[in-house]
């Protein structure tokens, strides 16, 4: 239990028991000093070891699972503070899914429902779920080995060849980096949890990174342990892997660990090691871990420290414990293979290549044509790919373009509520309701747990000119997403057009609690008021959502008439 204050969103949050369980708790404060936008969710799972650090999960009702925003680390004797890419005045609050590649890494695999399996499905968990890394990720599925002991039922991994040890390894400790770029694509014939023990890694998924010499060569992240390890000589000189130095059964600590690692560095180098101690050109401490591998604070976990698995000559030089702040960073430019270092120039190799440029923006303009260029060339049959070349586009500001990618994505995959759910969407934007309401119906009934098609398919109707229809849609959204607070908004507008303004009230004040930072509900929720004769009230959400976003035209417009109608004319004209 404990609390913090959040600075950059003036937020407090909190985690306390109550009735055996753990709860995580926001809150603000209004002016009056009063507790304002309290969001309170159960701790239904905590994730992490502890010996780093601990992040909190809630399971939704419709069984999802969200990271919660306050995270707890291990440094100085324990404390809270807020989690990777919270640290911000815009995060994501209450939202932040886990997703199956999140849990891949974090768990023994869950079994997850069929159709759930494809890509962009998303991720739900069932009920009777591991609690913690198993047997079977190093080794396989165990049935037929418990019921019929055997070497030949169950993968034994130091009987595999050194490059299937390292994939085993690899599989969750070779991310090239946590910010965008994209660090790795799941085969689309693949299911998220399908990877065993003895498989080809790139089989499963491929791996990418910045090209060298873009600035980003000595980055060290949180799970940059085999990359960093890739680059070691002593990895590339000799047929070490990964349980070279670690035991998976066993993970000493203290003077234990200094004396198992600093052996292990003595296998190879004790003789190398004397010569220089005896030539003086080495100090005689044998502690070869601090110096030449030691912990250095991640870019992307601000709060850890983590061993550095490059094995250096020299101790790099600097206060490598030294706090850091929380980045952002953006990068533009191209995205290479990592592993394979090279993929083959095969209609998957091109289309896959193409596809790393665009999909988290890094490279847009250029992947764009080379994934038109490779779809042309190829006319692959799955869908995926289109709906890749879609979002590029909507990315580009290319939303007619899109469309006729979303189209033929859908027409290649007519159960993909996805592709539908995304044609729909474009089709809304671009002012053809009509159509958009034709195939987000349609993306509905194949996935109807998706509240954000649901959502969509009601502003479609509002676009539309059919209100009733509309309502139904986004409270249908709202029940399988309470937390929705974009639906909060849109239904609070449609209600007050209907007349039902304590209603639309009420909805703008939830969406304005999920998203203290949100503009939109703030906005309405003064124009509600100030017919009311709520001025003050109204002043003062029209303030604050400026003080968000001071160039919200909408919200200097409402400003304007609320000034001129109190009779500040020379104020509301400026």
């Amino acid at each position: 239990a404990g609390s913090y204050y959040h600075a950059p969103s003036d937020s407090h949050f909190r985690v306390f028991p109550r009735d055996g369980r753990f709860f995580q708790r926001r809150h603000q404060l209004d002016p009056e000093g009063r507790e304002t936008n309290v969001v309170e969710k159960a701790i239904d799972y905590v994730m992490g070891s502890g010996n780093s650090a601990r992040t909190f999960l809630h399971r939704t009702p419709q069984n999802k699972l969200i990271e919660l925003p306050l995270g707890w680390y291990a440094e100085k004797g324990g404390f809270f503070a807020m989690n990777p890419g919270y640290d911000h005045a815009d995060h994501d609050g209450f939202r932040r899914p886990i997703t199956y590649d999140c849990m891949f890494c974090h768990n023994a695999y869950p079994q997850v429902p069929a159709r759930h399996q494809k890509p962009f499905a998303e991720s739900v968990y069932p009920r009777e779920f591991p609690l913690g890394i198993d047997c079977a990720r190093c080794h396989g599925p165990g049935d037929r080995h418990i019921h019929t002991p055997a070497r030949h039922n169950i993968v034994n991994p130091k009987r595999l060849s050194r490059e299937r040890q390292m994939d085993v390894c690899m599989s969750c400790h070779l991310e090239s980096t946590s910010f965008p770029l994209p660090n790795a694509l799941l085969r689309y014939d693949r299911g998220p949890f399908s990877f065993q023990p003895g498989q080809p890694l790139p089989g499963f998924v491929l791996n990418f990174d910045h090209p060298a010499g873009t600035g980003h060569d000595d980055k060290f992240e949180i799970v940059n342990s085999a990359y960093r390890l890739r680059k070691s000589a002593c990895f590339k000189q000799s047929p070490m892997t990964c349980t070279t130095c670690h035991d998976p059964h066993n993970a000493p600590r203290g003077p234990a660990a200094e004396r198992h690692y600093n052996g292990v560095c003595r296998q190879c180098h004790s003789t190398s090691f004397d010569r220089l101690v005896s030539t003086q050109k080495h100090t005689a401490l044998s502690n070869c871990i601090e110096c030449h591998m030691p912990k250095r604070r991640t870019e992307d976990v601000i709060h850890v420290a983590m061993t550095d698995h490059l094995i250096q000559r020299q101790r790099p030089p600097g206060d490598l414990l030294a706090p850091r702040q929380e980045q952002r960073p953006v990068y533009r430019g191209p995205v290479v293979p990592y592993y394979p270092a090279v993929l083959p120039r095969t209609a998957e190799g091109d289309l896959y290549l193409a596809v790393a440029q665009v999909k988290q923006n890094s490279n847009l303009k250029a992947g764009i044509t080379q994934l038109r260029r490779a779809i042309a060339m190829h006319q692959p049959p799955r869908a995926e790919w289109y709906i890749e070349l879609g979002d590029a586009l909507e990315s580009d500001g290319q939303r007619a373009a899109a469309v006729t990618q979303y189209r033929e994505a859908a027409r290649r995959d007519p159960a993909s509520g996805f592709a539908l759910f995304r044609l729909g969407t474009s089709l809304r934007k671009s002012g053809h309701p009509a159509e958009a309401v034709t195939a987000l119906s349609r993306a509905t009934v194949l996935e109807p747990e998706r509240a954000v098609a649901w959502h969509e398919l009601g502003l479609a109707y509002q676009a539309s000119g059919r209100p009733t229809d509309a309502i139904t849609s986004i409270r249908r959204a709202l029940e399988r997403d309470p937390d929705l607070a974009e639906a909060h908004t849109n239904l609070g507008i449609l209600l007050a057009a209907a007349g039902d303004p304590t209603q639309a009230e009420s909805l703008f004040r939830n969406a304005i609690r999920l998203e203290p930072r949100s503009v939109d509900p703030r906005v309405n929720l003064a124009n509600l008021l100030l017919p009311a004769g709520r001025i003050a009230e109204a002043e003062d959400q029209l303030q604050t959502a400026l003080r968000r976003k001071p160039n919200d035209a909408g919200a200097r417009y409402s400003l304007a008439m609320l000034m001129g109608r109190t009779g500040r004319y020379d104020a509301a004209e400026r």
